[in-house]
């Protein structure tokens, strides 16, 4: 037999057919093909194994012993293509036990994980998930080696990893917040009076975002002083609420501190930007069922949360 790249292997469904009719026009019609097209095909297997496969008899066409013996090999190949390019079975939520490890921020952990997690279990029952905190490990090897499989709600990155990929989530507005007896700001503040204030933000535990409301301010050849740069919002509201800092963050976290410490709400600067949330994944597994599922319930999720007026969208 001569090389396989000199074969083509839709030859092999001709010979199958051949095998299983013995007969050129039956085949040719099973195939959807001309006689003359089936006759030339099997021309080129007769060339390419050297062995004429068919011979008419007072029995009708028979294979040769030749044939008879590569007929199980041919068979049990193209079966074993079928099943390699057969799309990949269907995720079924309701019977499946996939546990999903989600990279996440405070903001998604507290304001919607919660009820998303709850909607999904009352038709998805066996499902898990583990939520983890975003680190620069997360993203430079916890996706690609599937320690992660998405990170929900980063704000939007400039620069990524190679293979890791960022689609737009849902965006949320921003506002300050302040303690209910700090007497250096009002209910809204201008860029030059945001900046003179005394910050306080959350650390960028990702290693990879630049801050969004420093390069404004850059813009405008503006600077800020951080006083503190705290892990999670509950810790950076207490400094807020103790002091005469101030805090940016995402309305619907900022509403939960109101009844709880003594802050208020501010309205930023026009100039600010939007928080723009992102779902981020690794390119590598972007298509298998259970991760295309899960993006789709995410943003399922983002969409009701948006349209019920929980958070505010531009």
């Amino acid at each position: 037999m001569r090389s396989l790249r000199q074969f083509d292997l839709n030859l092999l469904v001709v010979f199958v057919t051949l095998m299983r009719e013995r007969h050129v026009t039956r085949a040719a019609e099973a195939l959807h093909l001309s006689q003359p097209a089936l006759s030339h095909a099997l021309k080129r297997l007769r060339e390419l194994l050297n062995d004429p496969l068919l011979v008419r008899t007072e029995a009708g066409m028979q294979p040769t012993p030749r044939a008879l013996y590569l007929l199980p090999s041919v068979q049990q190949a193209l079966k074993l293509l079928e099943e390699g390019l057969a799309p990949p079975e269907r995720f079924e939520p309701a019977k499946s036990r996939r546990r999903f490890v989600l990279a996440t921020t405070d903001y998604f952990e507290e304001v919607m994980y919660p009820t998303f997690l709850s909607q999904l279990l009352a038709y998805a029952p066996e499902i898990g998930f583990s939520v983890e905190l975003i680190t620069p490990d997360v993203l430079s090897e916890g996706l690609e080696q599937r320690h992660v499989d998405m990170v929900v709600g980063l704000d939007s990155q400039a620069v990524l990893p190679v293979g890791v990929s960022q689609r737009p989530w849902m965006r949320e507005e921003l506002v300050c917040l302040a303690a209910r007896d700090n007497t250096r700001v009002g209910e809204a503040l201008t860029l030059e009076q945001f900046a003179a204030q005394r910050h306080v933000e959350l650390a960028d535990i990702s290693g990879l975002r630049p801050s969004n409301i420093d390069n404004c301010l850059t813009q405008h050849a503006l600077t800020r002083r951080v006083i503190s740069k705290n892990l999670n919002y509950i810790a950076a509201a207490r400094v807020v609420a103790l002091t005469d800092a101030i805090m940016t963050l995402p309305r619907q976290m900022a509403e939960r501190f109101l009844p709880i410490l003594p802050v208020r709400l501010v309205a930023p600067p026009e100039e600010l930007p939007s928080l723009t949330m992102t779902l981020i994944q690794h390119e590598l597994y972007a298509h298998e069922p259970p991760i295309v599922w899960l993006e789709q319930q995410l943003r399922a999720f983002a969409n009701g949360f948006l349209n019920n007026g929980l958070a505010n969208k531009e």
